[in-house]
């Protein structure tokens, strides 16, 4: 079985352009097989950037950004912003990529495994983790976060409460102050200061 975070060349494509709104923002997103959000926006994101306090944040990473829906309503929200987006999947980069153009905006979006091609520092890092990918590649994504946040940085993670929301925050409270932004439907909104 493939996963969303391997790079499938003969998997059958099948995009789809879908428009999306999250609460006054709309915009497009394409999706497609082999490429995670393949039917659009999912909940976990959704409630995620439904709770995203990106007011007093200029610098923006998206870890495993998919179809790029985190990255673009950010950089609809605060135009001004550095906002990049990095995942393992070259066609999740071609759709972002796609959908940054599609929405007239522009972002840096890049191949990267967790923190591997990324070289800055940011206020604020973000990811829909890829649970599929295992505990160990979702905990490098959390613990390396630190080495890439500016002094007051924060990251924030949607994990559902049975994928182990509890045990990510109880494992990872030596390097992060975890706080539960929200619990809806099985899916935790996390936010981690540094400590």
């Amino acid at each position: 079985m493939n996963q969303y975070f391997d790079n499938n060349k003969n998997l059958e494509s099948n995009m789809q352009e879908n428009k999306v709104k999250v609460l006054d923002t709309e915009f497009y997103m394409y999706t497609d097989n082999g490429v995670f959000n393949k039917k659009g926006l999912d909940f976990g994101t959704r409630v995620l950037l439904e709770n995203l306090d990106i007011e007093n944040k200029n610098s923006f990473l998206d870890v495993g950004c998919g179809c790029g829906p985190i990255g673009m309503y950010i950089l609809l929200n605060k135009p001004d912003s550095v906002v990049d987006m990095i995942d393992v999947n070259n066609r999740a980069i071609k759709l972002t990529k796609m959908g940054l153009k599609k929405n007239h905006i522009s972002g840096e979006v890049f191949n990267s495994d967790a923190y591997q091609n990324v070289e800055g520092r940011y206020d604020m890092i973000i990811t829909n983790p890829p649970i599929h990918a295992g505990k160990q590649k979702i905990y490098k994504i959390v613990r390396e976060a630190k080495s890439h946040l500016n002094k007051d940085g924060e990251v924030w993670i949607v994990i559902r409460k049975d994928q182990g929301a509890a045990t990510l925050i109880k494992d990872n409270s030596d390097l992060f102050q975890f706080e539960v932004i929200d619990k809806i439907k099985g899916f935790w909104i996390i936010k981690g200061c540094l400590i």
